[in-house]
């Protein structure tokens, strides 16, 4: 590695340091790489690491035995490259911030006579386009009270149909598709419902009379949907009294790390209102990295879809990129950002307040944590396992094999993470590499979570940790199986104990145990996953064959097929003569008679 570092080129780029055993521990950037890992080390009397270096760092150094480089062209893609690598590969000594999700925007298009308010997360083209937002929470609640209380165009499809539907005799829309109200008069209505978005006390008092309205008629579902729309709206934004006499548009960004975890908080004031915010928490690192926290969450926060960017970043602590990160996003969006932390005035309270509500988020968080950090403690975990993905999959005697993963985040199932798999492999070790192997190559875009956890044995285990070994991803991994008793894995309860291997070692823990109970909840989850998902395949497979065996397509022929093709969609897109020359011309013929008729 000296020698590495005595040759590096003076050149921008991204450098990573690795361990004795190959593990990824730390990812930077550089404007210059001689200079700044030369800066890491001492050459002289003996090379170490430079004791001037922060905590986290040397310790990094200690463990360090390789390193690597990556020459760019600029300092500023330098930046994205660390940040886009730092997500996909999770390094041991590098924060890991998971928000990164496109918030939802309200816009409006108002070179149309009658336009309409719709969501949207990504930029709109136009010339009269106007954003509101952004909305992590209510932002659909907001969009939906908007067309309850003023009488707007419902639907896209209204202004074509040309006539008056119901909603016009509802009193919801005032029917412009037969001009029964003017454009002018529809743009007062467009003025009204623009200022509620921003100021929404009339909106949500308007609301609740109207479900104090069902609630007389008996209507309580409906008055309870729209009891949780009034809430949804509520919570869009914390409450503040500060509202700054000038239209400002900012976005304020907090971020402190506890003891467990650190919490970020991000405020959007919109015309000198705060409209939305939003938090979210990160796992604890080994020494916490103010520089790197800030810089991850705005770069993954303003991606290049983002459809709106205030000018005015506000951070509750100055950080030594804010310079390159407020140029790169100048360079993203075309615009002038400028990043600062205000010191005192109105702003400062803005930052005030961010800070509070973290040390608040913080405090809250701190007493659900006690499970997770007893799976950390004895499984000897590098971090708390916060978000973990559990897979397994489902066949019966090969036939439609598919894996399911899940996904437990923040002490709930994050449902919409769920994936499912259709697999190709015979048997189950070929299975399990297959779906982790297709997870990994999407690391990239969905980053890594703290904690995997399989369904299987020591065999699953390892080959875990191969692939993620040669991905070069830190990330700890448990399986779980079932005690073998006459050479067989009974899957009955009580017929036999749940064991846990781990790359220490096998454990295997009381059937009272609340540890025990929290992975095995997770791995039925999964179990519950793949075989719904392995049901409905089989019982569609099924009724393909039905429908070949019916075309006079045998069973024997039809598994000839699936072996060759892999699946019923690969046999219906394969060509004549692939057909012909798998089975036979009669059989080609009529599955393009088939094709036909179905076209």
């Amino acid at each position: 590695m000296q020698q590495i570092i005595r040759s590096l080129p003076p050149l921008a780029g991204v450098y990573q340091y690795f361990d004795e055993k190959g593990r990824l521990l730390y990812i930077g950037k550089a404007k210059n790489l001689k200079n700044r890992i030369k800066s890491y080390w001492r050459f002289t009397p003996d090379f170490k690491p430079n004791p001037n270096q922060g905590a986290r760092i040397h310790k990094m150094l200690l463990e360090a035995k390789s390193l690597e480089y990556i020459v760019v062209e600029s300092e500023e893609d330098a930046l994205i490259l660390e940040n886009s690598l730092i997500k996909q590969l999770k390094p041991k000594y590098n924060i890991l911030l998971r928000d990164d999700k496109t918030y939802p925007y309200i816009y409006i298009d108002e070179s149309q006579d009658y336009p309409r308010f719709e969501l949207t997360r990504k930029v709109i083209k136009g010339k009269k386009i106007t954003y509101y937002g952004p909305f992590p929470t209510g932002g659909r609640a907001l969009l939906d009270a908007l067309y309850e209380i003023y009488p707007l165009v419902q639907k896209k499809s209204c202004l074509r149909e040309g006539k008056a539907c119901l909603f016009y005799q509802i009193k919801k829309c005032l029917a412009p598709c037969e001009a029964k109200v003017s454009p002018r008069i529809y743009a007062d209505l467009i003025v009204e419902a623009k200022h509620a978005i921003t100021n929404r006390k009339h909106l949500v008092s308007a609301l609740q009379k109207r479900m104090n309205t069902l609630a007389m008629q008996e209507r309580f579902e409906e008055a309870a949907s729209m009891r949780d729309s009034i809430e949804a709206i509520k919570t869009l934004s914390l409450s503040s009294g500060i509202d700054l006499a000038k239209n400002l548009d900012i976005d304020i960004f907090a971020i402190l790390n506890g003891d467990e975890r650190g919490v970020i908080v991000k405020m959007f004031m919109r015309g000198g209102k705060i409209i939305s915010s939003s938090h979210s928490y990160f796992r604890h690192t080994h020494i916490f990295d103010e520089n790197e926290a800030y810089k991850q969450a705005l770069l993954a926060f303003y991606s290049v879809d983002s459809p709106y960017i205030a000018k005015h970043i506000l951070t509750a602590h100055p950080f030594e990129d804010a310079e390159h990160v407020a140029s790169t996003l100048s360079v993203r969006f075309n615009k002038k950002i400028e990043i600062h932390t205000p010191q005192r005035g109105i702003k400062a309270k803005l930052i005030s307040l961010a800070i509070q509500n973290c040390e608040e988020l913080l405090r809250k968080k701190s007493d659900d944590t006690l499970t997770e950090q007893r799976i950390a403690d004895l499984f000897d975990l590098s971090s708390i396992p916060y978000r973990v993905e559990t897979f397994d999959n489902s066949h019966m005697m090969g036939v439609s094999t598919v894996g399911g993963m899940v996904v437990w985040n923040e002490g709930r199932w994050e449902k919409s993470s769920y994936r499912r798999y259709a697999l190709h492999a015979q048997d189950e070790y070929g299975q399990m590499k297959e779906m982790l192997s297709r997870r990994i190559d999407n690391f990239t875009d969905t980053p890594p979570p703290d904690l995997w956890i399989l369904d299987g044995g020591e065999a699953h285990l390892n080959l875990a940790y191969t692939l993620l070994k040669e991905a070069r991803v830190n990330l700890d991994v448990i399986a779980i199986a079932k005690e073998k008793l006459d050479a067989k894995a009974h899957r009955a309860k009580g017929a036999a104990k749940d064991l846990i291997y781990t790359a220490g070692g096998l454990i295997e823990l009381k059937s009272n145990d609340k540890r025990l109970h929290w992975i095995q909840r997770q791995r039925d989850e999964a179990h519950r996953y793949a075989l719904t998902y392995h049901q409905n395949k089989k019982r569609k497979e099924d009724r393909q064959i039905s429908l070949l065996d019916k075309k006079g397509i045998g069973k024997a022929t039809v598994a000839r097929l699936i072996q060759y093709f892999g699946t019923f969609e690969a046999i219906e897109n394969a060509s004549f003569e692939e057909i012909k020359k798998v089975t036979n011309q009669k059989i080609a013929l009529l599955l393009q008679e088939k094709k036909e008729q179905r076209s």
